[in-house]
């Protein structure tokens, strides 16, 4: 018959060994050089932190335009609103508490909307046409400069009839053509074809002269040298 293996019974006397039980697992050592990282990104978040709020802290209030202004237009309040820049930005502006030396002036040249108002940007305009007559000319391409009309700009109008006019014929060969001195006072938006509407300012006794040669369309708007 086959034998059976008894199972033996631990001897009295001796004690089972049992090992601790614990919750704590095996704990892994921390790189220095994670470490290290950690706590320099975290300082470089607090440096940005305390930048942005000392950035947003130093801003001043300027002017700048609501929308677009036409080169000549009296400016109203309602054609300003307030913008922020960085203190030290570098650009140059108006403040805010200066809006009004702006309003009731007009502007020197075309201002985009949303730009920021310098004191270049606008002139008295009173100056311009005080003691003087208003003329308005259509000038088309090639009747004036392609560099931009301000007002306050001193211009020479040539008058440039056509051939077999009249007046063309009075002109002798070689002679210098006609032309008075005037001002820009105001300068509006080119149409469609390029035309342009400028409106000068000139002496009363040159007034009839240039509004017809305006009506004619014969002119030429020369912008004098500057010093």
């Amino acid at each position: 018959m086959p034998r059976t293996k008894q199972q033996t019974a631990p001897e009295q006397g001796t004690a089972q060994t049992l090992l601790p039980i614990t919750n704590d697992a095996p704990r892994r050592r921390r790189r220095p050089v994670v470490v290290g990282a950690g706590l320099a990104l975290a300082a470089v978040g607090a440096l940005v932190s305390v930048w942005l709020v000392n950035e947003a802290g130093d801003r001043v209030a300027v002017v700048a335009t609501r929308h677009a202004i036409s080169a000549g237009q009296s400016i109203k309040a309602s054609d300003l609103v307030t913008a922020e820049i960085s203190h030290d930005s570098g650009l140059s502006s108006v403040p805010a508490t200066r809006a009004s030396d702006i309003i009731g002036k007009q502007a020197s040249s075309d201002l985009p909307a949303g730009v920021l108002v310098t004191d270049e940007s606008v002139s008295t305009g009173s100056s311009v046409t005080k003691g003087k007559s208003v003329i308005g000319i259509l000038a088309k391409p090639g009747q004036l400069p392609v560099q931009t009309l301000r007002t306050g700009d001193a211009v020479t109008i040539v008058h440039t009839p056509q051939d077999g006019s009249a007046a063309a014929s009075s002109n002798k060969p070689g002679t210098t053509p006609e032309s008075l001195p005037a001002v820009i006072s105001q300068v509006g938006s080119p149409d469609a074809n390029g035309a342009v509407v400028v409106d000068i300012a000139a002496a009363e006794v040159n007034s009839t002269s240039l509004a017809a040669w305006a009506a004619s369309g014969s002119v030429a708007i020369v912008l004098k040298a500057t010093s």
